[in-house]
């Protein structure tokens, strides 16, 4: 009988409870599902993983650090599951790195990040429709991503397409980093006339980006920058890995996951 892993793949938080909330659950559901497993942890920022180390003095492996522990514990049957948003950068590091040891993990599978397929996306609005939008205060939502160079930030515009087309037009996706930009979010704002708005981030946490390029207090928040505006802003601090219905996907993820 071969020794098996499923190895959770993250960007991280250094925002401990959010931690609790979000990564961990998505965890559990995740080993959960494949109880004949053993369950491992791994998360793409090293920015954060540094922060941890010298914060709290824990440590948490890059991908590389996870897989070579499997591989020296005699592993030969890992599934690694992403919980990215996109199959952005830090994706592709995950595949890259994760690759490189096809040839030392006889069965080694990887399963995608939330937004890969259409049906990803369709699932994507229903959980918007059944379990974000009741979370909002009335009026319109605006969904905070974090945006990126790559070209897998076209994910956000399709997005909004989508929310568009299947009629939930008082849902509106922006970034902090790319587009739609906060500027194009708010001229959408005010050509739909919208008074009030819930922001709620986009992203698996609500770490460094929800509780401060989100609902911070600073001018260039989100939060700040809708109110000068003259519309009303609530802010819904929680990350998408503290739904159920997100959750469920990357479980879904896993157990389709490709060989490398």
């Amino acid at each position: 009988m071969g020794k098996k892993a499923i190895l959770v793949i993250s960007f991280g938080t250094s925002y401990n409870e959010n931690r609790e909330e979000t990564i961990v659950p998505t965890e559990k559901a995740i080993a959960a599902a494949f109880p004949d497993r053993e369950l491992r942890r791994a998360w793409t920022s090293k920015m954060i993983i540094a922060k941890l180390k010298k914060r709290d003095n824990e440590h948490i492996d890059y991908i590389d650090e996870a897989m070579d522990k499997l591989v020296s514990e005699g592993f030969d049957d890992v599934i690694v599951q992403s919980t990215h948003v996109m199959n952005g950068d830090e994706y592709d590091f995950v595949e890259s790195i994760v690759s490189r040891y096809k040839d030392k993990v006889p069965s080694l599978k990887i399963g995608k990040p939330l937004l890969t397929s259409d049906e990803d996306y369709d699932e994507v609005l229903e959980c918007i429709r059944k379990d974000i939008v009741p979370l909002g205060n009335g009026g319109a939502m605006v969904l905070m991503g974090h945006g990126t160079e790559h070209f897998a930030n076209a994910t956000y515009s399709e997005l909004q397409l989508k929310l568009r087309f299947a009629g939930m037009r008082n849902i509106y996706i922006t970034t902090v980093e790319g587009f739609p930009t906060f500027e194009n979010t708010i001229s959408m704002l005010k050509e739909d006339g919208v008074k009030k708005v819930t922001l709620m981030p986009f992203m698996i946490v609500a770490g460094d980006h929800a509780n401060n390029d989100m609902a911070g207090d600073d001018d260039d928040s989100l939060k700040s920058v809708i109110m000068a505006e003259g519309i009303d802003v609530d802010c819904v601090v929680k990350g998408l890995g503290s739904l159920p219905s997100i959750r469920d996907m990357f479980v879904e993820h896993a157990k389709n996951a490709g060989q490398i």
